[in-house]
């Protein structure tokens, strides 16, 4: 089987929601009222670029990951194929952040995501725009992170 054609599987090992990897955020999504998701946390040192700041790439995962967790909400399980982003304000190490992810289209196989990284109070720090290509679906009742 190729990899292009491979249903993703979650292992629990993801470096952004995988609770059994020992060096990820271990990242836990909700879903909330209007379909959108959200998770709460907070970089520590191992995860910064210039001091105090969080480096761009692990900002980047973290938009990438509430796209993916978006797209499970909608019950299918999608590969990035597009991601836009842009920084706004500096990502703090040590403060509560707000990551979310929502569904904005759906063509056929592909969904159009949106997702922003966020102080407590809402102040957006990066925001991002991608598409996914549905690679399957969830089972029936099942969640991505479980």
């Amino acid at each position: 089987m190729s990899l292009e054609s491979a249903t993703p599987v979650d292992d629990g090992h993801c470096f952004a929601c995988g609770q059994k990897s020992e060096i990820g955020l271990r990242m836990r999504f909700e879903t909330l009222a209007d379909g959108s998701v959200q998770s709460g946390l907070t970089l520590d040192q191992p995860y910064q670029g210039w001091r105090g700041i969080a480096h761009g790439g692990i900002v980047a995962m973290l938009l990438d990951e509430a796209m993916a967790y978006a797209a499970g909400s909608r019950g299918y399980l999608g590969m990035t194929g597009e991601l836009k982003m842009r920084f706004r304000k500096a990502v703090p190490i040590g403060k509560p952040l707000l990551v979310r992810g929502s569904v904005s289209w759906q063509r056929r196989g592909v969904l159009g995501l949106s997702a922003a990284v966020a102080l407590e109070d809402g102040s957006e720090l990066a925001t991002g725009e991608g598409s996914f290509v549905v690679k399957g679906e969830l089972a029936p009742g099942r969640r991505l992170g479980e």
